[in-house]
């Protein structure tokens, strides 16, 4: 497959819809909790909806976000919509067909494109066809579209297989050819609609050889829409370019975790395994997004324990290794959250309670990183790994960029020897505006603070 050409100038921004904005009260569900003070729960609605994201357009404009991937937008019963009931409507929660394609147009009037939430594997309970199986039984028509263990239809325990054990979530019969044709007919539609691509929910849970199919149909309808695969744990069968473009990074984050945030890795096993990772990546190295949280993890900043320094380091590796970064809703501001349903808190819009330090390391990071071609498809290499310190050098050209990144205690006199330091005398950290001397051929610093991260830039092309 041939990569879409927009995506390695992209930043991704995931939303979750029904906690980011509620831009139309008139449509909210009956049972409405307190976007400032209620907590989230697995079944309460706080009514964020398609008009709160238009709404808010100017918010990803002003981070410098260029691409947005939200979870599901089709009518269910749940507040997170995974459990579609009909993939031809939008949820009237979040508003009307006429509300999509408003904020379709101006998300391309802003060059910011737009990826849905492929959830194929399974749909919810209330789901016409199964509501016709469990009428109908072995006479409805739909019998063959999911996989049933015994008649009548139970859900204590499910007597039909289910996505991970939940009786609301029956899993579709993707080996069956109408089943296939019909989500066929679905993508279709919503391409057709203007949507630039698809996250493809638990993927390996489904046939194969309908996603073959699906790719064809992605790519003849719009050869430009991009590909991703939820795959949490082994990526073969999704990184060898002919299925999908790439995977949601999960093994990355995990790397980066376990090296910037909780100190399981020191810099030496971090270099290691991040190595193994872009070693089995191979080519399509570029086309994962990078992630450090989702609707399906705990918060950075809560993992890193509220630490702004830790936030701003896994942030700045998350910006500056390949890949496309995605940030998840709300991360810029510093919101924090354990996992699920308390990572789904409302987006706060009061910036008197925003982080401002992480808010503004963030725009520092997407503005180099659109800036400089090193940071959106370079090479990558190891400059040094110590104890806890750890600098590698994108480049690509002439453009060169350095990061060291330290999460642990400070450390005294920190050495960088390498060729690139003949580029220039001298290099400028550009998260805060410190210059640094090269003496022969070495850049030394006195001094690198616990928990603290630099982007240098020779002086040349800092900006």
């Amino acid at each position: 497959m041939t990569t879409p050409g927009w995506l390695q100038d992209r930043i991704f921004y995931q939303i979750f819809p029904e906690r980011f904005a509620n831009g139309e009260v008139s449509n909210n569900p009956q049972i409405v909790a307190n976007w400032q003070t209620d907590l989230p729960t697995r079944e309460n609605f706080f009514g964020g909806d398609l008009a709160g994201i238009r709404q808010h357009i100017p918010h990803l404009q002003r981070l410098g976000v260029n691409a947005i991937y939200t979870t599901p937008i089709f009518e269910a019963g749940s507040n997170h919509k995974y459990d579609t009931h009909d993939y031809l409507k939008i949820d009237p929660a979040f508003g009307t067909l006429e509300s999509f394609r408003q904020l379709v147009a101006s998300l391309k009037e802003a060059d910011i494109r737009l990826l849905l939430d492929a959830v194929f594997n399974h749909c919810g309970d209330g789901f016409a066809p199964f509501q016709d199986v469990i009428k109908n039984g072995e006479n409805s028509p739909y019998y063959d579209w999911f996989i049933i263990n015994s008649l009548p239809i139970c859900f204590d325990p499910p007597s039909f297989q289910t996505c991970g054990g939940a009786p609301f979530l029956p899993k579709l019969n993707t080996w069956n050819p109408d089943v296939q044709d019909y989500l066929l007919k679905v993508t279709d539609y919503w391409l057709k609609e203007g949507i630039d691509g698809w996250r493809l929910d638990v993927p390996w849970k489904a046939n194969m050889e309908f996603w073959s199919k699906f790719r064809q149909l992605v790519l003849t309808v719009n050869p430009e829409a991009y590909m991703v695969a939820e795959v949490w744990r082994g990526t073969n069968d999704w990184t060898h370019g002919n299925n999908v473009h790439g995977v949601m990074n999960y093994r990355l984050r995990q790397h980066i975790l376990d090296y910037a945030a909780v100190d399981h890795m020191d810099a030496e096993d971090f270099d290691y395994e991040l190595r193994q990772l872009l070693s089995e990546h191979g080519e399509t190295v570029p086309y994962h997004l990078t992630l450090l949280g989702s609707h399906d993890t705990a918060r950075i900043r809560t993992i890193c324990k509220g630490s702004v320094g830790r936030t701003k380091i896994a942030m700045t590796l998350q910006m500056t290794l390949p890949g496309i970064p995605m940030i998840y809703y709300g991360d810029e501001i510093g919101m924090e959250g354990e996992n699920d349903p308390d990572c789904r808190r409302p987006m706060i819009w009061d910036e008197s309670c925003w982080n401002l330090p992480i808010f503004e390391a963030v725009q520092a990071l997407i503005a180099l990183r659109k800036a400089h071609p090193a940071l959106r498809c370079g090479s990558i290499r190891s400059l040094r790994v110590f104890n806890g310190v750890y600098a590698y050098a994108r480049q690509y050209d002439e453009d060169s960029v350095i990061v060291i990144a330290n999460p642990r205690m400070e450390q005294p006199e920190f050495t960088l020897s390498d060729e690139m330091f003949q580029q220039s005398q001298v290099w400028i950290d550009a998260l805060s505006g410190t210059r640094f001397t090269v003496e022969h051929h070495h850049l030394t610093f006195a001094m690198l603070p616990a928990q603290s991260a630099y982007v240098l830039l020779p002086e040349r092309t800092a900006s």
